[in-house]
């Protein structure tokens, strides 16, 4: 990566004089996948179309490629260096190489350039075999391997993605996210790529944007963002359940005491005698033993003691909530779930070592 190919400069964008988009500054690197995630209504897509050059801000600057870009001036060449994907494929009435060459015939490239481009990204998405089919007769995911092959047989500069695979099944959007992290990878195209799923971010993002309310609260490396959110709304984004509010008792030889509601933890942390924290568990960090039972093997120094309030079933796990007179999330395969003995209503020891918990400094 050389530099920043895109950045946004004091961007603020406002409807009815509401502000929806807050970004003082935002820089994207050349070569790198930003994966951008928030809620919905957050302004992930405003941010897309103002970084696309497709909607003019109410303040600020884009400088794409080192310059500053007109916002009133004409937009086509330098939109024509970026392409886009949305959710709905958009395709027109035609076979599948028709449209993928669409966008190259519009530039007036040579004819046997054109082909050759088009058959050349279809082989690569596995769409080589449907060249002749028409596009109102392609499944949801053959839909959108068009669209992807259509802006990326123009070699763009940046290539931005909006929810892309929202619409897909679970099976047609892994294998085709597989396919994009393939082609991205090889060919370094800066992307910009919007989803609200965390899976895809964390497959495809060499950084993850979290937005929140117009403004980017974290833009970090995927596994910073997801081990070290930065405040108690991106830490329950990223699926962080379990946050208990706590005082830094005292702090010995790296190890702090933290009380929490009816507890008193260890956390290695470099904290100050005093503060006030949230301290985060990650749901997989914490170890569900039967109540009574001794974890001989475990060398967790926090030990919670409770009763199980639910499990409910996620993939090949269990979610489990623990009411220790505060609230716990864990989880536990369903292996495990059964080799234990637990069921709903249970005593559990819920354990969790030092290093296990993130904690967020209170203001």
């Amino acid at each position: 990566m050389s530099g920043p190919i895109l950045c946004l400069d004091g961007i603020t964008v406002s409807y009815d004089g509401m502000l929806v988009l807050d970004v003082p500054s935002l820089e994207v690197q050349e070569g790198e996948t930003v994966a951008v995630i928030g809620p919905n209504g957050a302004g992930k897509s405003t941010l897309l179309r103002v970084l696309g050059l497709l909607e003019r801000p109410s303040e600020g600057r884009v400088i794409f490629g080192g310059r500053p870009i007109q916002p009133y001036g004409n937009l086509l060449l330098d939109r024509r260096r970026m392409a886009s994907v949305f959710q709905e494929p958009l395709l027109i009435d035609g076979t599948v190489e028709t449209n993928v060459a669409l966008g190259l015939r519009l530039r007036h490239i040579d004819s046997a350039e054109v082909s050759r481009r088009a058959q050349e990204i279809m082989v690569i998405l596995g769409i080589g075999h449907l060249a002749t089919r028409r596009a109102r007769t392609l499944s949801g995911g053959e839909a959108q391997r068009v669209s992807l092959a259509r802006a990326l047989v123009l070699d763009p500069e940046v290539f931005l993605l909006d929810e892309p695979f929202a619409a897909l099944d679970p099976p047609t959007r892994e294998a085709l996210l597989l396919d994009l992290k393939t082609i991205l990878d090889k060919r370094r195209i800066t992307t910009i790529f919007v989803t609200h799923d965390r899976n895809e971010a964390l497959l495809l993002g060499h950084r993850v944007a979290v937005m929140m309310n117009g403004r980017v609260q974290q833009m970090e490396a995927p596994e910073r963002v997801f081990a070290e959110p930065v405040n108690e709304e991106v830490a329950r984004f990223v699926g962080i359940e379990t946050i208990l509010r706590g005082h830094v008792q005292s702090v010995s030889l790296g190890l702090a005491v933290v009380e929490v509601p009816g507890w008193t933890l260890e956390v290695a942390e470099p904290l100050i005698p005093g503060e006030r924290v949230l301290v985060c568990l990650r749901p997989e960090e914490i170890t569900l033993f039967p109540r009574g039972a001794t974890p001989t093997t475990s060398s967790a120094r926090n030990r919670l003691y409770g009763k199980v309030v639910r499990h409910l079933p996620s993939g090949s796990t269990y979610r489990v909530t623990i009411d220790c007179g505060i609230l716990i999330v864990a989880t536990v395969t369903r292996q495990s779930w059964e080799q234990l003995g637990l069921e709903d209503g249970a005593g559990v020891t819920a354990a969790f070592k030092a290093t296990a918990p993130h904690v967020i400094r209170c203001a």
